[in-house]
């Protein structure tokens, strides 16, 4: 009993572990990209370094070189005028200028491999890490898509009953401004019945004032006044 309830916490804390990293892997994932920037930025200035260090012993390599190049010009000078003692501590001091010299090649090849290897370890870093940028500019459009359409559909699904409400608002919003059109319509029309045109329409059906439209008296009258023309006979 006691191991199975061993198992269930550890199962549930692992679980639980489990949980709160999906939901903080863009956190998590913006803080390995920040560590990983911040140790290229070490390895970069490490190269830096190295690379300045080099380039100051390869000047001291070439100064060495001269300084060699001199001395044997100036020992066989010596040895040909035969002075030996000069040239033989010319001698000792080439083979101190030897021994720095060989050492400065050293570290320069040394530096030449491990330089090689870093340039390309920093390489391979800033190639990986540019691809994790653009990993995560894509992660972080997908999340706030996915969490767009969790909210609309959370949203949608529970506000259905706002949504019949408001369709039923807009309804009696629409029906009451049609009852005002009519009420608009209803009211223009009495005031044209009551209006003076109606009234003036009246007086001049029954024959008081002068007419203004045409009746079927008037027209015959009309008529009678226009002789009719005679009809044209066919010339022989």
């Amino acid at each position: 009993m006691l191991k199975t309830l061993t198992l269930i916490f550890r199962g549930t804390s692992a679980q639980a572990a489990e949980d709160l990293a999906d939901r903080n892997a863009l956190l998590i994932l913006d803080q390995h990209i920040r560590d990983a920037g911040a140790a290229l930025d070490r390895a970069r200035r490490a190269l830096a370094i190295a690379a300045a260090q080099d380039a100051a012993e390869v000047k001291r390599l070439e100064g060495v070189r001269d300084k060699i190049a001199d001395l044997e010009t100036r020992a066989r000078a010596a040895l040909a005028g035969n002075r030996e003692d000069l040239a033989l501590e010319a001698a000792e001091a080439l083979a101190g200028l030897e021994a720095d010299r060989l050492s400065a090649e050293a570290a320069h090849a040394s530096f030449l491999r491990e330089g090689q290897k870093l340039r390309a370890i920093v390489a391979n870093a800033e190639r990986r890490l540019a691809e994790l940028e653009r990993g995560r500019r894509a992660a972080r459009a997908s999340e706030a898509v996915r969490r767009l359409r969790a909210n609309r559909t959370s949203s949608v699904g529970g506000d259905v009953g706002a949504l019949r409400d408001a369709e039923a608002v807009l309804k009696r919003l629409r029906d009451r401004q049609l009852e005002d059109e009519a009420a608009d319509e209803a009211f223009d029309a009495l005031d044209g019945a009551f209006g003076p045109d109606l009234v003036a329409e009246k007086l001049e059906t029954a024959g008081f004032g002068p007419r203004t439209k045409p009746t079927a008296a008037s027209i015959l009258e009309r008529l009678k006044q226009s002789p009719f023309p005679e009809p044209t006979r066919p010339a022989n």
